[in-house]
């Protein structure tokens, strides 16, 4: 009886690369390099497990059981996320029904001290703002021990407004960065906020606090004086705009010479006139044109 058979090569799984170094990485941060398995043999190797030692060490994208084809790969993701400073290492081993298993792949990786990011100054205090108008002054980011990236700046309140800095932001070790604050105050009275900035530092978030009063334009009046009129009982006062052709009547039955208009605007001008009222209520043609322009805050 004649017998024949054929012997096949088992498979075998060879790593690329062999270790994964994932160098210094920041405490708080990530880092991700990716791992390709092989199947070098001459027959398929169905992988059943991948099993870790290090804390800080995980993997994605490997979905088990799988069957890898002779000359096929797969490639999955390995990330190192320090959880404290200094060197840590692990294993990554691979379970199958490979030559070669279990298939080992050492890791390793430093965590490093995360920077810390400070704000100055303190505290922005913007003073007396007029309601409408608005301030603006600076401030600084300042990174120490290592790197820092800014993810986020935002105030509490819409009357302080961050501008001048693109975020994110990384500023290395003893770098600075500006940044612009401007205050627009909708009412009058004292006005405070919080300007806070999101990081990867070991101090997230810095804050800054913001302060300023929100006044209002001073009050402007127009005080007018005349020389008394023979026979007069009364004077009525007019007022145009000084762009205006028909004056209108503002007060009426004055019995002094003198009045005062509190009813006037910032940065307009007038004019003004005056007219005498005898005791039979007969009115005189206007006085003398008094002009009035009202200065802007």
């Amino acid at each position: 009886i004649p017998l024949s058979a054929t012997g096949v090569a088992l498979g075998a799984l060879s790593p690329s690369p062999s270790s994964l170094a994932f160098g210094n990485v920041q405490v708080g941060n990530s880092a991700s390099l990716v791992e390709t398995l092989s199947n070098t043999g001459g027959s398929s190797v169905t992988i059943t497990q991948a099993n870790l030692t290090g804390a800080a060490f995980s993997i994605a994208g490997l979905t088990l059981p799988t069957t890898l084809l002779p000359g096929h790969n797969l490639s999955f993701t390995a990330t190192f996320t320090p959880a404290a400073s200094g060197a840590t290492s692990g294993t990554l081993s691979i379970v199958s029904d490979a030559s070669n298993s279990p298939l080992s792949v050492p890791l390793s990786g430093t965590g490093t001290a995360a920077g810390q990011l400070s704000v100055s100054p303190s505290t922005l205090d913007f003073g007396s703002v007029l309601v409408g108008n608005n301030s603006a002054l600076g401030g600084l980011l300042t990174a120490t021990g290592a790197s820092v990236t800014v993810s986020s700046g935002s105030s509490n309140s819409s009357e302080f407004a961050l501008s001048g800095i693109t975020l994110p932001n990384t500023i290395a070790a003893g770098q600075s960065v500006p940044f612009t604050v401007t205050f627009t105050p909708s009412a009058s009275g004292i006005a405070t906020a919080a300007l806070t900035f999101a990081s990867n530092a070991s101090n997230s978030p810095a804050v800054q606090s913001l302060t300023g009063t929100g006044t209002l334009p001073p009050p402007h009046s127009v005080d007018l004086t005349w020389n008394a009129s023979s026979g007069a009982a009364s004077y009525n006062i007019y007022r145009k705009f000084a762009t205006a052709s028909n004056y209108t009547q503002i007060s009426s039955g004055v019995a002094s010479t003198n009045y005062t208009d509190n009813s006037v605007t910032a940065g307009q001008a007038y004019d003004y006139a005056a007219t005498a009222v005898d005791a039979s209520n007969v009115e005189s043609t206007y006085s003398n044109i008094a002009a009035a322009i009202i200065p802007t805050p």
